[in-house]
């Protein structure tokens, strides 16, 4: 059985030659439904909202499909994966940076990745994995930012080659990982000593840094290894943009396969994102095209490639994943992942978080009915983040700064 690649997908995907059944390309045949709460997530961000004229599929809740041409078309192969959002409303924020601030928080402290890798990320090498393609050249700031642990900022790495490092490097040096948990030793034992010297607000940050040491010690004792150095790059680079994305989105599932981790991001850009798609031929930025009125139709034509490009990117990463193994249990990684693909806007010429295009990929372990394009009706964003939350086992019922309980319609 040939086993696809994902530059092989692109490029059938660019062709338009993924027309057969998915079940033809994998040799799998119909596999029963999974039971159970999700067991990994999955987040790829793009910015700067859609035009929803070129973005809505045609049809009806499960009939429905994506016209030539239109921004979700690389994903017609996909269809009966995705549960396709639209008419969600953000329950805050606004406007570009309110947006971004507000789009995995729900207004709250922590975004939906840092919370439930709170829960479900403890025993893994790394609780989380924050993955960025060019996120870091204006700082660190609500334009820029999207995780956040505990109201503070989490910054994703940029470099493909510091992610392969931190997950791969060093796999087998056994003399290497012997010296590294000897300083963790000799630190830990450092905290202990002073634990009981100090009062009570102390000893509960001292506690907190003992917590991670733990982590670091997880990361360093894992077992991944036979991936290959994506090597080094530019992390600013413009042209390099999409050698670096397929890099990141490589490490994420390489890493979801190997059990390094249970929740992993991939933060493509930023809002007002500048990035010039250079590689299929457009000089304009992003931000500036995501601005094109109507009348301008080159404009569109053009945010509407970039637009695709995102959906193939998007593509790629839930067709990985049915064709990667999970490391428990042989069957695809898609069956327990759950990906969400989100924006920070709606129509980005408005500059409003009304009607924000979000799509889901997979199951959630049986939680979610997919295959299905659902109008929300103004429900607000908070509600599918509860969601998400109770598909991975949660018990909360609101999310964020939100009131809005759980939607019914998503399962």
């Amino acid at each position: 059985m040939y086993r696809w690649n994902r530059r092989d997908f692109l490029r059938c995907v660019s062709a338009g030659a993924l027309t057969a059944p998915l079940a033809s390309l994998t040799g799998r045949t119909a596999r029963a439904a999974v039971s159970g709460p999700a067991q990994r997530l999955l987040i790829l961000f793009t910015p700067n909202g859609t035009i929803h004229e070129h973005w809505r599929p045609s049809g009806s809740e499960k009939d429905f499909s994506f016209a030539s041409g239109t921004i979700l078309e690389p994903l017609s192969d996909l269809r009966s994966d995705l549960l396709i959002l639209d008419g969600m409303d953000f329950n805050t924020g606004d406007n570009h940076e309110g947006g971004m601030a507000a789009m995995l928080t729900a207004g709250g402290l922590d975004s939906i990745d840092q919370y439930i890798a709170r829960e479900i990320g403890a025993e893994s090498r790394f609780t989380s994995l924050e993955l960025g393609v060019q996120t870091s050249a204006w700082g660190g700031n609500t334009q820029t930012r999207m995780a956040y642990n505990s109201g503070n900022m989490v910054t994703p790495d940029d470099s493909p080659e510091s992610v392969w490092s931190r997950l791969f490097g060093g796999m087998g040096d056994e003399d290497l990982l012997a010296r590294r948990l000897a300083v963790l030793d000799l630190t830990r034992s450092e905290i202990n000593d002073l634990h009981g010297r100090l009062g009570a607000a102390e000893r509960s940050r001292l506690d907190t840094h003992l917590d991670s040491l733990d982590s670091i010690e997880r990361s360093l004792s894992g077992s991944c290894e036979g991936v290959i150095s994506p090597g080094s790059s530019s992390t600013t680079d413009n042209d390099v943009f999409p050698d670096t994305a397929a890099a990141q989105i490589d490490l994420a599932i390489q890493a979801l396969a190997c059990d390094a981790t249970r929740v992993v991001s991939i933060q493509m850009s930023h809002t007002v994102g500048p990035v010039a798609f250079t590689w299929a031929g457009i000089s304009e930025g992003h931000h500036t095209l995501s601005h094109a009125s109507d009348t301008d139709s080159d404009s569109v034509d053009k945010f509407v490639a970039c637009e695709r490009w995102f959906a193939e990117q998007f593509a790629a990463i839930v067709q990985q994943l049915k064709e990667t193994a999970d490391p428990n249990t042989g069957a695809p990684l898609l069956d327990t992942t759950l990906v969400l693909w989100a924006k920070e806007l709606g129509d980005g010429r408005l500059h409003t978080c009304v009607n924000v295009p979000w799509i889901m990929a997979g199951s959630g372990g049986g939680f979610f009915t997919p295959g299905r394009y659902l109008d929300l009706g103004g429900a607000t964003h908070d509600a599918v983040l509860t969601s998400i939350c109770q598909a991975f086992g949660l018990s909360n019922t609101t999310f964020g700064a939100g009131s809005a309980g759980p939607l019914a319609v998503l399962r």
